[in-house]
């Protein structure tokens, strides 16, 4: 698969955390199957995860009251965004499969990645009302989220105290990626690793990498309202 391109967007704070060390392994893994692979380390890249009007350089489009979402649309059609947003959309734009990797915060990605996916994801570049779902901009890439979670496997079932851990995902799959045209591969989930031994984390990463090896084989899942909650 040489010539496939790969984005990480990367969130969190420790390279030695298992999350660090996941992206390493998908850095290592696709590299070797010849893709190009980069990472967008949000931490590390201090990227600002508010959406405000410095997003917009230059003039406003309406100087009497600021709407962020339509500035952002006419400042994209005009190439007016700040020079971070412009770097990361020309990421996206490149890449043919999208990794997310982060560890799950209040059953949701931490406040950076929500940032990114808030501030990168404009209107008229990712998506623009009625192209959207199967016809969002993004509709010949793939997306994977790849997260640890801090509780088991047995809480984020359907009978668990957190509920089938797809219904998380219903935001994140299908309201961001989806809406953007993006086909989804399965989440890739690391239960509770603080809780296990240092061999299973080290099975984990294992089975990330094995996983990774016939990745691009996959087929993407169902991203309906039917899969989710039946």
């Amino acid at each position: 698969l040489p010539g496939r391109k790969v984005l990480i967007v990367y969130a969190h704070q420790e390279p030695k955390s298992l999350n660090g060390s996941l992206k390493s392994v998908a850095v290592e893994e696709l590299s070797k199957q010849g893709c190009s692979v980069t990472v967008s380390d949000l931490y590390a890249m201090q990227f600002e995860p508010r959406a405000t009007r410095n997003d917009i350089v230059g003039r406003l489009h309406n100087l009497e009251e600021f709407d962020y979402g339509v500035e952002v649309r006419e400042a994209y059609k005009r190439g007016d965004l700040s020079s971070d947003l412009i770097e990361e959309q020309k990421k996206v734009q490149e890449a043919d499969l999208l990794i997310f990797q982060f560890p799950l915060y209040w059953f949701s990605m931490p406040a950076i990645m929500k940032g990114w996916m808030d501030r990168v994801l404009v209107e008229g570049f990712a998506h623009q009302f009625p192209d959207c779902y199967s016809s969002g901009f993004l509709k010949n890439k793939l997306a994977l989220f790849s997260f640890t979670t801090g509780g088991s496997q047995e809480m984020y079932t359907k009978g668990g105290i957190s509920g089938d851990i797809r219904y998380l995902l219903w935001p994140m799959q299908h309201g961001i990626m989806h809406y953007c045209g993006v086909k989804v591969l399965a989440p890739h989930i690391c239960f509770a690793p603080e809780s296990v031994s240092e061999e299973e984390r080290k099975e984990m990463l294992l089975a990330w990498a094995q996983r990774l090896k016939t990745l691009w084989k996959e087929k993407p899942i169902d991203c309906s309202p039917e899969w989710y909650f039946k």
